[in-house]
């Protein structure tokens, strides 16, 4: 394997942080006696994914505060070490090598299935789990070439097919959609997975699609390709990708006349959704979601009603996201009787019908857990639930 300089870098800082734990007396992920459990938070406050990591990380410190403020875990209060990755994978592998040294039994993030990756080797190395609260590509949890478990690492969020499909059978089945027409960020596999399995549903469906675009990071000009888009006469646009660019898209394609209904995926999630594209061209438009505000579950009133007290504003995705990864890894502590890096592994892959606020949950053979998937809508500038469909 080719090693360039920075990776070198990076990998000797490991190293010295490793070192550093050990000759201070503790290993890496051993909680050490004393009063608290010290529980990592690796997540993006800054960079590009910094909406996603700063709404989790107030959704799982909300938790936090509850389960501490209910006696904590095993008799002892949760203790958070927060560190922000800067939204790129070798900050955030800097980030876990730090928290393993500090001695945390687990880690909650990063958000994106980049950033995961960046984490992913120094917490299998030091066996310590991590529960990623948004990362949705499937290699997250098992190696792609291999098939091998990363037996260490856990999701709180369903998987990108899981999406892709969602929205396929929406648009055919809700929809009455024909014919589609998908415009992805070609530039993350993300985006290309949704593509690929909404594409692969809504054609057994007996859907047609009539043409597939695409669009890469940063790009803020979509008025070419909606015209060729529009000229196909669609009865759905599937725009797999980011709000940073998804938002301005949806803004052009409505000025430019085109009414069809448009789907997306957990990416649109965003406050500048509405800021960016306006309230009118949203509407009509919809995504796929762990979680919607309006759920009338007590469990999901109850996190809405202690959201708005503290943050005076509703709840959304990321944030209940953050608050189940929390959540699970607190369940697995009690379960595990001690707060041991190893048993808690174990307690995390026997969770079985765990209640969170984005639903009853149970974790498979891949680390991911089973639970149903919601449609959401805008109207007038507010996501509402349109659906909630079981696995």
């Amino acid at each position: 394997m080719r090693v360039n300089k920075k990776t070198a870098i990076l990998i000797l800082s490991v190293f010295m942080l490793g070192m550093v734990a050990g000759c201070g007396g503790q290993k890496a992920g051993k909680q050490p006696a004393g009063e608290t459990i010290k529980v990592g938070l690796n997540v993006e406050l800054a960079g590009l994914a910094a909406t996603y990591g700063t709404d989790a990380r107030d959704g799982a410190l909300l938790a936090l505060e509850e389960i501490n403020a209910a006696g904590g875990v095993l008799g002892k209060k949760l203790e958070p070490v927060v560190r922000d990755c800067k939204s790129t994978a070798d900050e955030a592998m800097s980030v876990s090598a730090a928290l393993a040294g500090e001695g945390v039994v687990a880690q909650i993030g990063p958000l994106t299935s980049g950033d995961v990756a960046g984490s992913t080797r120094v917490m299998l190395e030091n066996k310590i789990p991590l529960i990623a609260p948004a990362a949705t590509a499937v290699n997250v949890t098992v190696d792609e070439k291999t098939g091998k478990l990363k037996d260490y690492i856990f999701r709180a969020c369903f998987i990108d097919p899981f999406q892709g499909t969602l929205m396929a059978e929406f648009a055919a089945t809700d929809l009455q959609a024909k014919t589609a027409a998908i415009y992805k960020d070609s530039s993350t596999d993300y985006a290309k997975g949704l593509a690929e399995y909404f594409k692969k549903t809504f054609e057994a469906k007996g859907g047609t699609i009539v043409t597939e675009e695409g669009f890469v990071k940063d790009d803020r000009e979509f008025r070419a390709t909606l015209t060729k888009i529009r000229s196909k006469n669609p009865d759905f646009i599937y725009i797999p990708g980011y709000y940073q660019e998804v938002a301005p898209l949806i803004k052009q394609a409505r000025e430019l006349g085109i009414t069809a209904p448009m789907g997306g995926a957990d990416g649109w999630v965003s406050a500048d959704m509405v800021k960016v594209a306006g309230k009118d061209n949203l509407n009509n438009t919809f995504l796929t979601s762990d979680f919607s505000a309006e759920d009338k579950d007590p469990k999901v009133a109850g996190f809405v009603k202690a959201f708005q007290s503290k943050h005076k504003k509703p709840p959304n995705s990321f944030n209940a996201l953050g608050y189940d990864a929390m959540s699970l890894l607190a369940q697995a502590i009690k379960d595990a009787g001690e707060a041991s890096p190893e048993k808690i592994k174990i307690a995390l892959e026997n969770i079985k019908d765990f209640q969170g606020v984005t639903g009853k949950m149970s974790i498979d053979k891949n680390h991911n857990p089973v639970k149903a998937g919601i449609i959401l809508e805008y109207k007038d500038g507010v996501q509402v639930m349109r659906s909630k469909v079981q696995p």
